[in-house]
Order: C-alpha cells, then structure tokens, then sequence
C-alpha cells in the first residue's frame, strides 16, 4: 500500500505505477533521507509532539537501517515508490507501530527538498576537491615550464610569443572562477526546508532551528510555499557545473589540437589514449574528446531543468521530481570529468623545442619589431605599416624576421641598428613584457603564487562548510 493510499478505492495502474516512480533516481539519497529523518524524530521527542521513548525507538531504527544498506544486507526495493517510502516502511517493519509516526509534522514535499539540499552540498565540496585537485596539477606543469616559449594565437592564427605556463595559467583563472561560483551556490543553498510541510507548514509546534543546527544548515527557510517549489538552488548549480564544463572542453580542444601531428605540441600518456580498430598507427586523445562531448550533455541538463520550472504555478507539482535525474547525471558527469581530465594532463608530455620553433616560423615577434621603431621615435601607426612590409617581404622570401640581414632591414627604415637582433628574439619578446598579466617570468612567477593562495584559501573554505 502507497503512504498515500487512503482516499483511493482501486490500485494504481502498473505502468502509471512504474511511470511515477522515482525510486531508482532517488535511491542515492537514503544517507541523506535518514540524517533528515532522524533530526526530525529527535526534535518531535524533545517538543513533545512524540513521546521522547517513540523519538528514541525511531532513530535506533533508522541507524539500523542505515547500517544494513551500507553493509549490503538490506537492499533497496526498486519496486518501492521513492527512497523515503522504501525507508518508512522498513522502519515500520523493524519497530512496529512507532514507525508512522515519524512522518508527523512534515510532507514528502519538504522532504524531499530537504534530502536533495543535503545531499547536493556534499556533491559541491566533491566537486570543488576535484576542481582544487586538478588547480594543482596545473600549478605544476606552469611551475616547470616557465621559460617554454610557444605561439599565442588569436583567430587561431599564430599572434605573439608567450610561454606554456602562461597559457595553461588562463584556464585556473576560470577554474577559480568556479570555485568562486561554486561558494556562492552553496551559500544559498543551505538554507534548510524541513518544516514547511506541502506548502503551509503545520499546527504541531516545530523546532526548525532545531533541526537546521543538527543538520548543519545556517538557516532556515521563511516561506513554506516558497521553499517546497523552489529548485533556483539545482538550477544555479547546474549553471555552475555547465560553465566548468565549458571550461574543460576549451582546454580539451587545445589539448586536441597540440597532440595532432601538425602541432605535436604535447604527447599524451598511453593510458589517456585510445587506439584504431584499423589504422594501428593511431593515437587518440579520446579523453579530452569525450569531455568536449559530454559537456553538451551537461548543458542538456541545464536545459531540462529551466525549462520544467519555466511554467509551474506554486507550490508543488509533480514535474519537479524531474530535477532529480538531471541533477544527479550533471553531477556524475563533471566529476568523472574532472577526475579523468586532472589525470590526463598530469601523465602529458610537453614537447618544448617544438613549441618554441612554432613560436619562431609564425611571426610572432612581429609586434616586438614595431615596439623597436616606436622606441626609436616612430608614430606607431607608421612602425606597423613598415613591419607589415616587412612581414610581406618574408614571406615571398620564406624567411623569419630574425633571417634578414641588417642591411635588408634598414631597406625598410634607416632606424634599425644592430641592437634589433637582441629586442626581438623570442626570450626577449616575453621577458620584456613584465606587465602585471602578461607573460614574462616576473608575472608567470606572481600568477603562480596567487594561484598558490588561492589554492589554500579554498581548501580552508570547502573544508569549513558544514
């Protein structure tokens, strides 16, 4: 029989039966749903709403009962309606009438919002930790190659000389971005539910406070309507788990592109790589691929989830058991993302010569030369129309810059000297740029120890959320 079941005269048809349930979604939950029930059983005995020996008897129950799923030696019934059913039916079970009484003074409705918050903050600080862990790794490889110079590119087409640590030290500004995001959501998030019933709380006289200090939240929700069909919290992690999403497959279509033959920028470990079923001499950088794909998955998520609250009139309706799935697959995706991606980039090898010849047949130090004659006294509108010549007539010559003699220079303007030489090679190119943000070690050494800090300051952040 439902927990519902009372008003009806006839069973529920099988497949509406198998098309309600949730209980293969949910299941994950059980953990939460019983530290949900037992602060609310705790908090009916110390009210007196329950007699305190019926609190007690409940809560050993429920602890039983937990027991036994972690072991293995209670299975969850996928028969079952939803995990809360499964869980007060089994405890009614083991101790009898006591049992329905745990539902006193809540709905499944605050219920449920109740477990998927508790269980969502424990799944942020997961992904954080995997976020921190993969900041890390890339502190490492930017640490080790500070002095390797590469090609910058706008519109993919080479720009300036930079150096790898440089451009793999863009991607933990987003990432920290999202940890960022990460702690916003999580602060609205906790906010605890339990108590506000279907959509108009209870006359029994509940201690919600209570029961968010026991559950560690920081507050509690002041309006009962609001809280049952508010899902603003799965939305907004869904955004933030798509934008880093976003942020893995910027870096992985890169990483896509230095491994090619036409690159060979970087080598990625056999065991990151997958092979050909007819070609034998492939190598597949099948990881960062996948993670470019699966973040329209995440997206898809996202999308899901707008678009089911997009019409919903207060308070509750059934549509919104739906945010459970995309919640939970957004979640599994990003994390195994995360975790195969930091490893991916830990094992990678970075070809440096090859980088710096890159750097070195593009141009790249085109600007450098433009730099040069402003220093000379040049407008620089003037400088740079003589180094596009300049560029032209490599070219027809298939010669770099630093290929031309003093002489061929000084064909294009009397302001170059010997001293040209030294201004553009290519260490120079990014040593001289010491601004604050650019390239240069001085500011590649400060982006890492920011990165550094940032690093502890978050762990400290994550590791205090309750």
């Amino acid at each position: 029989m439902k927990l519902w079941g009372g008003r009806f005269e006839k069973g529920i048809n099988e497949n509406v039966n198998d098309f309600n349930s949730s209980i293969r979604i949910d299941k994950r939950m059980y953990k939460e749903d019983i530290k949900g029930s037992i602060a609310h059983s705790r908090m009916l005995g110390k009210e007196n709403i329950i007699p305190e020996e019926d609190s007690q008897k409940i809560i050993s129950g429920l602890n039983k009962i937990l027991k036994e799923i972690e072991e293995g030696t209670l299975v969850i019934d996928d028969n079952a309606e939803d995990i809360h059913s499964f869980i007060e039916k089994t405890l009614t079970s083991y101790i009898g009438e006591e049992g329905k009484k745990l539902h006193t003074g809540r709905s499944r409705n605050d219920q449920v919002t109740l477990d998927t918050k508790l269980y969502l903050k424990k799944e942020l600080k997961i992904v954080a930790s995997l976020l921190l862990n993969l900041q890390e790794v890339i502190y490492d490889k930017a640490k080790r190659n500070i002095d390797t110079i590469m090609p910058g590119y706008t519109h993919m087409q080479k720009a300036q000389p930079i150096t790898f640590a440089h451009h793999i030290l863009a991607y933990t500004q987003m990432f920290q971005r999202d940890l960022s995001r990460l702690e916003d959501c999580y602060k609205r998030l906790d906010e605890m539910p339990l108590g506000s019933g279907a959509l108009a709380t209870t006359s029994y006289p509940l201690n919600r406070n209570m029961v968010a200090k026991e559950l560690g939240f920081s507050s509690i929700t002041y309006n009962s309507i609001d809280a049952v069909s508010d899902r603003d919290y799965a939305i907004e992690a869904l955004s933030v788990l798509s934008m880093i999403m976003m942020h893995l497959s910027r870096f992985s279509e890169e990483i896509i592109l230095w491994a090619t033959n036409e690159f060979n920028f970087i080598e990625l470990s056999d065991e990151y790589s997958t092979g050909s079923s007819i070609m034998p001499q492939k190598k597949n950088p099948d990881v960062a691929e996948l993670v470019r794909g699966k973040t329209g998955r995440v997206y898809g998520d996202l999308i899901t989830l707008l678009t089911v609250m997009k019409g919903l009139p207060l308070a509750y309706n059934k549509d919104m058991q739906e945010d459970k799935e995309a919640l939970f697959d957004a979640l599994d995706t990003v994390k195994l993302s995360l975790k195969t991606f930091t490893g991916m980039l830990d094992t990678m090898t970075i070809n440096k010569e090859k980088m710096k010849k890159g750097a070195a047949l593009g141009y790249t130090n085109a600007t450098d030369v433009a730099d040069y004659l402003v220093k000379k006294g040049l407008p620089f509108r003037n400088a740079h129309e003589i180094v596009g010549e300049i560029v032209l007539y490599c070219i027809k010559k298939k010669l770099a810059i630093d290929d031309l003699s003093l002489e061929e220079l000084k064909n294009f303007s009397s302001l170059f000297d010997i001293d040209i030489y030294k201004a553009i090679s290519l260490t120079t190119c990014v040593e001289e740029r010491k601004v604050i943000g650019g390239p240069s070690s001085f500011s590649v050494e400060l982006q890492l120890e920011i990165l550094e800090n940032s690093i502890i300051k978050y762990k400290e952040i994550f590791e205090k959320l309750k």
